[in-house]
C-alpha cells in the first residue's frame, strides 16, 4: 500500500466493472473483489448486474441521490469523488462502475488524477465494457478506425466521418435529440444510425433507424449507445479540413494540375494581393456568400503556399498552424493565463510587450521600431502605420490644432509647387499634404484606406448610373455634355 510522506496510509479505492449488463457478464473477479470488500458503493443501482447482486444480498450503496442534487453532471462527478474520498479516509471503499472502470467512466479517471497528486490509492479490479458486445451488434470491426465519444460532451467537430463512431451515455430522448442535431451538421437526415441498448444481454435491443429518428427510437436507457456508420459520399467530407488538404495535395501532386504544379511562394504574391482586396470587397458590400467564397480564395493561397513548403520540404500546414496557435495563447495571456486587460488598448499595449520580448529572446531587436511595417502595404495603410509604430513613442500631437496648422502649411507648399516648381517637386508635397491628411484622420479615429475606398466605390456607382442614363436615351457618354453628365450626378447623388 502507498503512503505519504509521514508514512501513514493513503485511502484505498477498488475500481470494479459490473460490465455490459448482465451479472453472468460480470468477470468472476470483480465478483470476488465485491464479496469480499466491506464497502461497497456503486455509482448508480441503475444496472442489471447491480440489481442481481443486492437480489443476493450484497450491501451496496449508491449514489443516485447525489444525481438528483445538482443540474450538471461535472458537479455531480466531483461530488461523487469527494464523497468516495472520505469514505476511503475510514477504510478501504469497492467503487463499483457499469462496464469497465477505465471506459467512459469520468469518475474513475478524477479519482486517478487524484491518486497521482499523492491523495489516495486507486485500485483497479477489471471489468468489462460494452464495447466488445457493441461491435458484435453493430457487426463491425474496430480495427478499420473506430471513434468512441461521450454524448454528452459530443459536439460538431470532434469526429470523423471516415471512421466508426460509437455515442455512449445515450440515455434519454433529450441527450439523443442534441446528438441528432450535431450529426445532422455534417449527415443527412436519412444516414442510418444503429441504437443498442443492453448490448450483450438477454434484453439487448438493436435497432437501425434514420438519423432524423434518433430520438424517437423504440428503447433508450443508461445502457444505450449508439453507432454511426463512416459516411459513403465523399461531398459530406467538403466541409472538413483534411479533405481540403487531401485537394491541394492532389492538384499539386503528379497527376495533378500543371497550372498549380508550377506555382512558388514568389509567383503566387500577386493572387494574395487580389484575393484580399476581394474579400475586403466583400466586408464592405456585406455580402455573406461573397465573403464565404473570397475567404475560402484566401485559404486556397494559404494551403497552396503550406503545400508548396511540404512539397520543397521546409515546412507543412502543420507547421503554420502550430506556430499560430502557439502565438495566441502566448500573446493573449488575459485569456489563457493570468493577465488582465481591461479595454482592447490595454491588450495593443500588451501585445507589442510581447513582441518586444519574442524579439528580444531571438536577438532580433530592431534598431528601428518602423523595420517591421511591411514595406509592401498601400500608401495610405502604410502612412498609418508608421504614425501609429511612432506614436507609441511618443512622436504623436496630442491635439487636433496643431494637424490642421500643418496641413494647412503642406497645402500651400504643394500650391507654390504646382505654380513654379516641377513635377517631381510637386508630387512630393503632395505625398506630404496626404500623409497629413492621414495623420489627421487617425487623430480622428478613421481609416484613410477605408475612406478612400468608400468614396471609390461612390464614385463608381455615381458614374455607372450616369452612364446607364446615357445608354438608356440613346446616348453614349463621350457624346454628352458636362452640364449634362453633371445634372445625372446629382440624380445619382439622391439614390445614394
Amino acid at each position: 500500500m502507498m503512503t505519504n510522506e509521514n508514512e501513514s496510509p493513503l485511502p484505498v479505492i477498488t475500481v470494479a466493472g459490473a460490465g455490459p449488463g448482465e451479472l453472468e457478464q460480470m468477470p468472476l473477479g470483480v465478483y470476488r473483489a465485491v464479496q469480499q470488500a466491506e464497502t461497497v458503493i456503486a455509482r448508480t443501482h441503475k444496472h442489471p448486474a447491480i440489481q442481481s447482486l443486492q437480489h443476493e444480498g450484497f450491501n451496496i450503496e449508491s449514489f443516485d441521490h447525489i444525481y438528483e442534487s445538482y443540474d450538471h453532471f461535472e458537479q455531480v462527478y466531483a461530488e461523487i469523488v469527494e464523497a468516495l474520498e472520505r469514505r476511503a479516509a475510514d477504510g478501504p471503499v469497492c467503487y463499483l462502475v457499469p462496464g469497465h472502470p477505465y471506459v467512459a467512466e469520468q469518475t474513475v479517471h478524477m479519482l486517478k488524477l487524484r491518486a497521482d497528486a499523492g491523495a489516495l490509492t486507486v485500485i483497479s479490479a477489471g471489468g468489462q465494457s460494452f464495447l466488445d458486445p457493441m461491435f458484435t451488434a453493430a457487426g463491425i470491426d474496430p480495427n478499420d478506425g473506430c471513434q468512441l465519444k461521450d454524448a454528452t460532451t459530443f459536439y460538431q467537430t470532434n469526429w470523423s466521418l471516415t471512421e466508426h463512431l460509437i455515442l455512449s451515455q445515450v440515455y434519454d430522448s433529450f441527450i439523443a435529440s442534441d446528438v441528432k442535431l450535431t450529426l445532422l451538421e455534417r449527415l443527412p437526415s436519412s444516414h442510418k444510425v444503429t441504437v443498442v441498448t443492453a448490448a450483450g444481454t438477454r434484453e439487448e435491443v438493436v435497432e437501425t433507424v434514420p438519423l432524423e429518428e434518433l430520438d424517437r427510437a423504440v428503447q433508450l436507457s443508461n445502457l444505450t449507445a449508439v453507432y454511426v456508420p463512416p459516411a459513403a459520399d465523399e461531398t459530406l467530407r467538403f466541409r472538413d479540413f483534411s479533405k481540403l488538404r487531401e485537394v491541394i495535395q492532389t492538384l499539386r501532386g503528379p497527376d495533378g494540375c500543371p497550372w498549380d504544379q508550377k506555382q512558388t511562394h514568389a509567383s503566387l504574391k500577386r493572387y494574395l494581393l487580389e484575393e484580399t482586396y476581394e474579400v475586403l470587397e466583400a466586408i464592405d458590400e456585406e455580402d455573406d456568400d461573397a465573403l464565404i467564397e473570397e475567404l475560402g480564395d484566401i485559404l486556397l493561397q494559404v494551403m497552396l503556399h503550406a503545400q508548396i513548403g511540404e512539397d520543397e520540404g521546409f515546412f507543412a500546414v502543420e507547421d503554420v498552424i502550430e506556430t499560430l496557435n502557439e502565438k495566441m495563447i502566448r500573446r493573449h495571456p488575459h485569456v489563457f493565463g493570468k493577465g488582465a486587460a481591461g479595454d482592447a488598448d490595454e491588450v495593443v499595449t500588451a501585445w507589442d510587450a510581447i513582441k518586444a520580448e519574442e524579439k528580444a529572446a531571438k536577438n532580433e531587436v530592431s534598431e528601428s521600431l518602423l523595420a517591421d511595417v511591411p514595406q509592401t502595404l498601400p500608401a495610405l495603410l502604410m502612412a498609418e502605420e508608421l504614425q501609429k509604430k511612432a506614436a507609441r513613442v511618443g512622436f504623436d500631437w496630442g491635439e487636433a490644432g496643431p494637424i490642421w496648422e500643418k496641413l494647412e502649411e503642406e497645402l500651400s507648399e504643394w500650391k507654390v509647387e504646382l505654380e513654379s516648381g516641377t513635377k517631381e517637386r510637386a508630387s512630393k508635397e503632395l505625398g506630404d499634404v496626404l500623409f497629413v491628411l492621414c495623420n489627421l484622420a487617425r487623430f480622428y479615429k478613421l481609416n484613410s484606406e477605408e475612406a478612400l475606398t468608400s468614396t471609390n466605390q461612390k464614385f463608381t456607382r455615381r458614374f455607372q448610373y450616369i452612364e446607364q442614363a446615357l445608354y438608356a436615351s440613346g446616348k453614349a457618354p463621350e457624346d454628352a455634355s458636362l452640364e449634362e453628365m453633371d445634372g445625372l450626378w446629382n440624380e445619382a447623388k439622391q439614390e445614394g
